[in-house]
């Protein structure tokens, strides 16, 4: 709404460039861009809010012990992702559009009316939602368990599991009745040893097990979703080079678009920034496919209702990025060998990389998101989110590294340097045949953690013997 407001009100915005080739433009005052720094930094704090919590509340709505609610759970992740796709998809064609041609005021003035609406319709679901009951902080609860364990370094742990201090699964009201508790018990696991000792019970404690701090004495459930964090950062770790590849498709792609022929017809010619069309539209075709036809084909298949578990769907989704880089690399080279003839290579041969990493996205994402919500401890559904969301960001931090390295070892310019201003005289297909590299190594790596990695209550291993079990 400010930005409208800003865009729409003279006085808040610097007038119009007449002509750019003669005439200076005159500077927004600090008043002017205060309004300006201050929308977009509410956007960024809504965006922060938003983006962290939606996945894991809508994910709340559904009870995973339940068969058919965690099958449509399964079903929110793909269309959840699909309609935010559509949205992308709305802003980079009409929208830009409408700002374009229309006025910037109209573009923004739509985003903030799509905005109430949804506000309104969000709203109206309140009475009808499920609430999880808050547990804490979960960094709280993992520095606790570090600190009750470090305490407890010297001494030996028990070969009773049943001699280390738990929760009971009910609380006691009032009234007498029994209450399912925010945490639930979890059976001890051989993985991250050290941390059991948080669960020990000092005999020389002078206060009852029930009254000591969690800093002192942790239960083993809390040791245990403690673990389950700890587990999770290998594959946490491994996807952020899948984002590395994305962010090639918003930099180096566009460039290349910018030197091929982008005529449709005699007279219409594609915006360079519109090819992210291409690879929104991967998605948007790759969500429903997958949906309605591979998911039942890999249901009859494997006896499993997912069709793919979510850390084999990473795992298309980091193939099929190294498939785009090999794609993009193959094209560079076609490019610049048409750079030297009369004619220019048409920018529809950049659609296969757009294809490869807008259908790995959908996979990847999916993935991910489903894996960071399913996998995560009672209570850590935001942070969890939020972990899986820096993979994003990481992702365009490591892209960055690179081409600095690349600059660093060969150069900004001359006959050996990769990565220049003019991309002829460049070698920019040797920096994605690096990515490609990079991310083989990458999905080895990913592999070894997927293999290591135990499911939560290995509800996803069992769950295929279970359906095939049903239908025997």
């Amino acid at each position: 709404m400010i930005l409208t407001i800003s865009t729409a009100v003279p006085g808040l915005r610097p007038p119009p460039c007449r002509d750019l080739a003669t005439t200076s433009c005159v500077r927004a005052t600090g008043e002017q861009l205060g309004v300006l720094y201050l929308a977009l930094y509410l956007t960024a704090l809504g965006t922060g809010g938003l983006k962290s919590s939606v996945s894991g509340f809508g994910s709340d709505q559904f009870d995973e012990s339940d068969r058919t609610e965690r099958k449509q759970m399964t079903r929110f992740f793909n269309w959840f992702f699909f309609f935010i796709s559509i949205g992308s998809l709305l802003a980079v064609t009409v929208l830009v559009y409408i700002q374009d041609n229309v006025g910037r005021k109209w573009g923004y003035s739509i985003c903030a009316a799509a905005i109430l609406s949804g506000l309104a319709v969000f709203l109206a679901g309140t009475t009808r939602y499920r609430y999880k009951k808050l547990v804490g902080s979960p960094l709280t609860q993992i520095a606790a368990v570090f600190t009750a364990a470090f305490r407890k370094r010297n001494l030996q742990q028990p070969s009773d599991p049943s001699l280390l201090h738990d929760i009971d699964d009910y609380d006691v009201n009032e009234e007498g009745a029994r209450k399912n508790k925010a945490k639930q018990r979890l059976a001890l696991t051989n993985q991250f040893q050290f941390l059991n000792r948080a669960a020990i019970i000092e005999r020389r404690s002078p206060a009852p097990a029930k009254k000591l701090s969690r800093w002192q004495l942790s239960s083993v459930a809390d040791v245990e979703e403690v673990k389950m964090v700890i587990r999770m950062l290998p594959i946490w770790a491994t996807t952020i080079m899948f984002w590395t590849v994305y962010a090639q498709m918003t930099t180096f792609s566009v460039s290349q678009a910018t030197t091929m022929d982008r005529h449709i017809g005699p007279s219409f010619q594609i915006p360079a920034g519109s090819l992210t069309v291409f690879f929104v539209g991967s998605i948007l075709l790759t969500v429903p496919v997958y949906d309605r036809l591979l998911l039942p084909l890999l249901h009859r298949l494997t006896g499993n209702p997912q069709g793919l578990s979510p850390l084999r769907r990473i795992g298309v989704g980091l193939s099929l990025s190294i498939l785009a880089m090999v794609s993009a690399a193959l094209t560079e080279l076609k490019r610049l060998r048409s750079a030297n003839s009369a004619k220019s290579l048409s920018v529809f041969w950049l659609i296969p990389q757009f294809f490869f990493v807008g259908s790995g996205e959908a996979f990847a994402y999916i993935g991910q998101l489903d894996f960071f919500l399913r996998e995560c401890p009672k209570g850590m559904k935001t942070m969890s989110t939020g972990l899986f969301l820096s993979t994003l960001s990481l992702g365009f931090f490591v892209s960055s590294a690179l081409v600095s390295i690349v600059h660093t070892v060969r150069g900004v310019s001359g006959d050996g340097a990769w990565l220049t201003d003019d991309l002829n005289k460049g070698r920019l297909y040797n920096f994605y045949w690096l990515l490609a590299v990079l991310s083989g190594i990458n999905l080895v790596l990913f592999l070894v953690s997927a293999k290591w990695y135990v499911y939560r209550d290995n509800s996803m291993e069992t769950e295929e013997d279970d359906e095939v079990v049903c239908h025997a």
